[in-house]
């Protein structure tokens, strides 16, 4: 049921926000808060704010991934460029010279998250053999959820929280067109998109499945790479 699902990724973020907060490593890295194109922390301790930000983020990412698992091949495909993003991220974060030259927020022992992010990778791409049009195998809602929430703690971990809405913009957008498609409906009685989540839309209008996911691969290397690039605009 969907509501046992956001309780138990409402639980992971509680998890999260106290495991940061309560280690004398973690604390001041968790409670500041970076944005895109921005040197120095715009806020530099968040409080307790700091529970409802990492659900935020936690939650969000989770159902995104989710909601874009919807063609063989799709979620996992985007997964793999999204990770390959963050274990740039997550090594320049744990390396003084590196997060020095690019100017992006240094915390020791982040960069051991560079090891899962490529683990990811090589998962994905292990999976995606087999998950690719036509599909042999699913990863379900087990997968995608699991892998979203995983996306978005490795986001807090490197402080780099909202540069995944740019890095992930393909989950970023999936997850508006439901909720747009969904407000529109309800107050209005008319549909924006011919069907939502957006990859549906797209089938619907008369793009091939494989085109459909092979175009959003597509744009969630852009997207990937202009989050990276935002890296030398500060």
């Amino acid at each position: 049921p969907g509501r046992v699902k956001l309780a138990a990724q409402l639980v992971l973020a509680a998890v999260v926000t106290v495991v940061f907060l309560t280690s004398p490593l973690l604390q001041v890295q968790a409670r500041s808060l970076y944005l895109p194109f921005f040197k120095a922390p715009v806020v530099t301790n968040m409080g307790w704010f700091t529970l409802i930000f990492f659900a935020v983020v936690i939650v969000g990412s989770s159902n995104a991934v989710n909601l874009t698992d919807g063609l063989d091949g799709l979620a996992i495909g985007c997964t793999v460029t999204v990770a390959l993003a963050y274990a740039f991220l997550s090594y320049a974060a744990g390396n003084f010279k590196i997060a020095e030259y690019l100017q992006v927020p240094f915390y020791p022992f982040t960069g051991e998250l560079t090891v899962v992010c490529a683990a990811l990778v090589g998962a994905g791409l292990g999976f995606l053999w087999f998950n690719c049009h036509p599909a042999k195998v699913f990863m379900g809602d087990t997968g995608s959820l699991a892998i979203g929430g995983m996306i978005g703690v490795v986001a807090i971990c490197c402080k780099q929280e909202f540069l995944l809405a740019v890095v992930g913009g393909v989950f970023v957008v999936e997850a508006i067109s439901v909720i747009m498609q969904v407000l529109s409906f309800q107050l209005t009685g008319r549909r924006i998109f011919a069907m939502s989540p957006l990859h549906h839309h797209f089938e619907l209008v008369g793009w091939k499945e494989n085109t459909v996911i092979v175009r959003f691969w597509i744009l969630s290397a852009v997207f990937a790479l202009l989050g990276l690039a935002t890296l030398k605009l500060r």
